[in-house]
Order: structure tokens, then C-alpha cells, then sequence
């Protein structure tokens, strides 16, 4: 695990000063990788590193060549499968100085070009600077758990594993885009391909790119594209996922440093250590972290599975100073993120960092396993009620939801407004509706550009519509999990842990997301995994064979901040005088008028404004970093 920056011009040469370039590149990213680092310099290109050393220690430094030093490259990640690779290079003639991963992705370059990405088992990103073809290739893993981040500035490409990287650059002007902006306040973060900065964009999951004469090329080489094909019983499946699940764990087990696990009281994680536990034995660690709130912690759960399975267990009760968190865990996020569980996520990081070097998490299980019941469930409430309505009934019931009373001060039930103002339009939109958080007249308010028009045309809408109709069609519930897999996973929860984690030095393995699991878990129909009462159903099979008894009937919790209450009472002089006060950054960019409106309604109870206020109170203090 670590950071990778570089700087490419296929016409020729880099302009002076290219070297000192990206040693402020990677000096940026410095926290991705304490143990060193190291470059290469060619009058076409320069790869930096930051090396956080996990396998072959005492060789696996970075940039790494192949036997004639015409190719090399600069690596994110781990590659699970890698021993398994290297006896088929071997036998077609590679000569290896190491055995490490990085040398492995080096050599299938060699032998399989571009396709060596389909072999690779793993999280990944990764640049390789071709001498031969005097190309720069990269790639990024299926899922998008490492990060790439490019642009072209005066001719030369720019690449590196975080945006702060891109910004030591002269040769490049940072401007925001003001259309991620809304993005942002629509979403809680910004959708790629698009950055908060003008012409930077990240690689998505799945892709590849190449840099040569030609210009720069994109393609994908994953998808998931089997859908609700496994009719098997319940035991043969719970077997399958079982069997596959602990293969994936066992291959996140390779590390010459300490290794632990996140444990957060829910059964994703309970699984991962269980499954940890039988391969470990007493060298099991774990770490939880909780709010002193009983309703933002699962300590007491995590505990009780630590004692199971006689883990060395290490709880932390944090209580943050905000003020000064905020200011950290922002100028790490590299662009704006709203996700407040950022905040517990960088605790659990921290904690962890002092026992262990790699962690396994449970992240991944509820886009794949049906597992986020407060909107897959009401999907499938509307699918069901759409089938069962006539349209003029159904446009009827979208009308009389837009006028539901919304209060916070009423019970969690009465969501009944949403669920049938979404009957109004088609499954597709309603996915829309309850992914965003501000609608698209509220954002634009919110950024003082008027209502503005309609669905029709806008961005957001567009890119999440898109990615929910290319799931299976007649499956509302898995089409969300499709779509959940293209957007909200990799843009939010994996940017969260990855920079959380990697402040820290810490590499984080997921064995939920590894393909195989994630491929298998779409094969099952939504039905299977999903009640209208039970959501993950088939993990909660597998749990009752695996985790203490009652565990695996625990409702979800979250791991969110209770960032609203913060705002309406402790920190709210604080916010008032930072975000709403005539110094502020943030002023520049939005209403304030508007948003002072929100925050008298969330003080008051009128209104849950927490969301946009939080949502607000970040991209503040990310500008006013990005001024410095």
C-alpha cells in the first residue's frame, strides 16, 4: 500500500524542473507511505513513490523495472493472486529479483500488455512508463478501492493517488467546477469521472487508460454481468458464499508486518473475523471505536464478538474536539466529502495503526447483499405498488406524497411521503431521489442559482439514472445494488476509508469486495437475500452458523457522527461565525441567506437540516485549505 505520483509528455521532453515537480508531488502524499521513498527520472517521464512496506520488505522498493530497465513502474495496492501468476511468467521465460506483488504486475505487463489487468486479483492502482512504446499505461481495480487521479497541464500528463499531489504542480491552474459543486451538495460528494477541480479527473473502477501520441484512451475491462441466475436452496448458497468468503479472507493474509481487523459490531465485519480467527488462532487483533451515544455505538456488540473468538481487543469511547478534527480529517479527504463517518473511520485508523500495519474491514457486504433496508426495502415496496397501480393511481399517490408533512419531529414510519411521491415517476428516478440527499431545486437555491429547470439534462440525474437502467431490468432492488455498485460504493465509502486509513499508514483489505464474492452475490436473485423484513438475509443464515447467538438479529446502526446535533447545540456559535459570517469562505459560492434559513430551522426542530449544514461546513473548510 502506498502512493504513486508522475508526471508523462508523449511528444517529448518534460520541461526543466520535472524531477522537483514530482518530488513535491510526492511529498504530498507522504502519509500513504512513511517507510520511504523513491524515483525514476527519463527525459519523457518521472514516477515518484511512497512506500508503506507490506511484502518483501527488504527488496520490494519502488519505482521497479524489469530485466532491461525498459519498463517501470510505480504500484497501489495488493495483488492477492500474485503467487499464483508468477510460475506462468516464470515459465514463459521472466526472471524475477523479488518476491514481491509489484514485480508480478510488471512481468504480466511484459507478457499480456493491457490484459494482464483481467488476471489481476486484487486492489489496485498502478502507472507503467513503457520505454519501448514510449506510452504510459495505468490501471485501476475493479471496484475502485485505490484511487488515480490525472489531468493534462501544458502538454504533460499529470497523475498521483490523491488531488493534493496534482496541486504542487506550476504547470497546472486549479479551478473549481462549479457543476461538482452541485454534485456535491446533491450527493454528499463528487461523482467521477469529475473532480471538484476543472479538468482533473479520477480513473473509474474497472478501467484502464493509456497515454501515447494519440492522446489519452479509457476503456473498461470489468463489469458484473450476471444477474439472478442461481436457483439453488438456501444451504447450497450459504455454502457457496461461506466457501468463497473465507478464500478471500485467507488471501488478504499476506503481510510481513502486524495484522488486525476493524470490528464495528455488525456481522460484515463479525464474518471477516471470524473467518480471521481460524486462521490466526491467539494472534487475532481487533479495534473498535463508538460515540458516547448509545445510537452512534456498537461497542458492546464488537466486544461481544471480540470475547468469541478471543481476539486482542482494543475499544476506544472517542469524543472529538470538532474544531480541530475537522480541519485534519478535511485536508486529507483531498475534496470535499460530506459522509460524517469519515470522522469515527479516521478514529478506528488511528487506533488501529498502534497495534497493526494491515486491517481487515467488512466494507462491500451491503451493496452486494442487499444489506441497506431503510432504501433497498422501500424500493421494493415501490416496485411491488407500481406493478399494482394503474398510472393515473399512481400520479395520484406521487401528489399526494409531495405534500406530506416531512417534520424530523415525526416517527420514521411516516417516510410513507417519499415512498409515494416516488410512484410518481419511474424506478429509476426514484433511485435517484434516495441516493440524493438535497434535491436538484434545493441545490441550486442552496447555491444561488435560481430553481432552475427540471430532471431533464441534469448531470447527477443523468449519471445515477444511467447506472440503475444498466442493472437487470424487473429487479428494482438488485438494480439499486448495481447501481450502488458503480456510484455511491466507489465514491463515497471507499474514498472514505481509503484516505482515512492511508493518513494513518494503514492499508485496509476487503474481502466483501473481492470480485469473486461480488460476482457470485449479483448471480443470487435480491429476493433470496432480501425480505421486506429482513434485510441480508443470506449472511444472516450465514452468521447464525458463525457469530454469537442474537448478533446476526441486531438491526444496522451506521457508523455515522451525529453531526446534526453537534450543530444545533455545542458547535453552533462555531458554525454560525465560521460558515454563515461575512469572512467566510464559503460565501463565494453559496446563499448564505439560504443557508442561514436552514440552520434557524435545524436549531428550531423545524426542519433536519443537518445533512446540507454539515455538507456545508466542510466545503468551508476545504476552501479555505485550498486558498493557502
Amino acid at each position: 500500500m502506498c502512493g504513486i505520483s508522475g508526471l508523462f509528455n508523449a511528444d517529448g521532453p518534460l520541461p526543466p524542473g520535472a524531477r522537483a515537480i514530482v518530488e513535491a508531488m510526492n511529498g504530498a502524499i507522504a502519509h500513504r507511505g512513511p517507510d520511504g521513498d523513491g524515483f525514476f527520472e527519463h527525459e519523457q517521464a518521472v514516477l515518484g513513490h511512497r512506500r508503506l512496506a507490506i511484502i518483501d520488505i527488504a527488496r520490494g522498493h519502488q519505482p521497479m523495472a524489469n530485466e532491461d530497465e525498459s519498463c517501470w513502474i510505480v504500484f497501489n495496492g495488493e495483488i492477492y493472486n500474485h503467487h499464483d501468476l508468477r510460475p506462468i511468467l516464470e515459465a514463459k521465460g521472466h526472471r524475477f529479483r523479488t518476491s514481491c506483488d509489484t514485480e508480478v504486475i510488471l512481468h504480466g505487463y511484459e507478457e499480456f500488455g493491457a490484459a494482464i489487468v483481467d488476471r489481476l486479483e486484487g486492489m489496485f492502482a498502478f502507472a507503467i512508463f513503457d520505454g519501448r512504446r514510449r506510452e504510459l499505461f495505468a490501471a485501476r481495480d475493479r471496484l475502485g478501492k485505490k484511487p488515480f487521479f490525472y489531468t493534462t497541464a501544458a502538454g504533460v500528463f499529470h497523475f498521483g493517488s490523491e488531488l493534493p499531489a496534482l496541486t504542487q504542480s506550476p504547470l497546472w491552474s486549479p479551478e473549481i467546477d462549479a457543476a461538482a459543486l452541485e454534485g456535491y451538495f446533491s450527493l454528499g460528494y463528487v461523482l467521477a469521472p469529475a473532480t471538484i477541480y476543472r479538468g482533473v479527473q479520477k480513473l473509474e473502477p474497472g478501467h484502464w487508460l493509456r497515454v501515447s501520441k494519440a492522446g489519452v484512451e479509457t476503456r473498461s475491462y470489468w463489469d458484473v454481468t450476471e444477474f439472478n441466475t442461481d436457483d439453488r436452496s438456501d444451504d447450497a448458497l450459504v455454502a457457496d458464499i461461506d466457501a468463497t468468503l473465507r478464500a478471500a479472507v485467507q488471501a488478504r493474509l499476506e503481510s510481513e508486518v502486524p495484522l488486525g481487523a476493524f470490528l464495528s459490531g455488525g456481522i460484515d465485519s463479525g464474518l471477516v473475523v471470524s473467518y480471521m480467527a481460524e486462521a490466526l488462532g491467539d494472534r487475532l487483533v481487533t479495534t473498535s471505536v463508538g460515540f458516547g451515544t448509545a445510537q452512534h455505538s456498537e461497542l458492546a456488540a464488537a466486544a461481544l464478538v471480540a470475547e468469541h473468538f478471543h481476539s486482542h481487543h482494543y475499544p476506544t469511547t472517542i469524543e472529538p474536539n470538532l474544531d480541530q478534527m475537522l480541519t485534519t480529517i478535511v485536508s486529507r479527504l483531498g475534496e470535499p466529502l460530506a459522509d460524517s463517518s469519515a470522522i469515527p473511520t479516521w478514529y478506528v485508523s488511528k487506533a488501529a495503526r498502534e497495534h497493526v500495519t494491515v486491517a481487515l474491514s467488512g466494507d462491500g457486504g451491503d451493496e452486494s447483499f442487499a444489506g441497506y433496508d431503510f432504501r433497498y426495502v422501500p424500493h421494493a415496496m415501490e416496485g411491488a405498488a407500481r406493478r399494482l397501480l394503474p398510472g393515473p393511481l399512481s400520479r395520484w399517490a406521487g401528489g399526494v406524497g409531495a405534500r406530506w408533512p416531512r417534520s424530523p419531529k415525526l416517527p420514521k414510519a411516516l417516510r410513507a411521503g417519499t415512498l409515494l411521491e416516488n410512484l410518481a415517476g419511474d424506478p429509476a428516478s426514484a433511485y435517484y431521489a434516495d441516493l440524493t440527499f438535497l434535491k436538484p431545486r434545493d441545490t441550486r437555491r442552496l447555491l444561488g442559482l435560481g430553481d432552475g429547470a427540471g430532471l431533464d439534462g441534469n448531470p447527477i440525474y443523468e449519471a445515477i439514472t444511467a447506472a440503475y437502467r444498466r442493472g437487470p431490468a424487473g429487479d428494482p432492488v438488485q438494480q439499486a445494488e448495481y447501481a450502488d455498485l458503480k456510484i455511491y460504493l466507489p465514491n463515497d465509502p471507499l474514498v472514505k476509508v481509503d484516505r482515512m486509513s492511508m493518513a494513518h499508514g494503514l492499508e485496509v483489505r476487503c474481502p466483501l469486495l473481492d470480485r469473486r464474492v461480488v460476482e457470485l452475490a449479483f448471480r443470487i436473485p435480491s429476493a433470496r437475500k432480501q425480505t421486506w423484513r429482513e434485510s441480508k438475509r443470506l449472511l444472516r443464515l450465514l452468521a447464525r452458523r458463525r457469530l454469537p447467538a442474537g448478533l446476526w438479529q441486531l438491526p444496522k446502526r451506521g457508523f455515522h457522527a451525529p453531526v446534526g446535533a453537534w450543530i444545533a447545540g455545542p458547535h453552533a456559535a462555531v458554525f454560525r461565525d465560521e460558515v454563515l459570517g461575512g469572512g467566510s469562505a464559503i460565501g463565494a459560492v453559496v446563499d448564505v441567506n439560504d443557508l442561514t434559513r436552514r440552520f434557524d430551522e435545524h436549531r428550531d426542530g423545524t426542519r433536519d437540516e443537518g445533512y446540507a449544514l454539515w455538507a456545508a461546513w466542510v466545503l468551508e473548510r476545504w476552501l479555505r485549505a485550498a486558498r493557502r
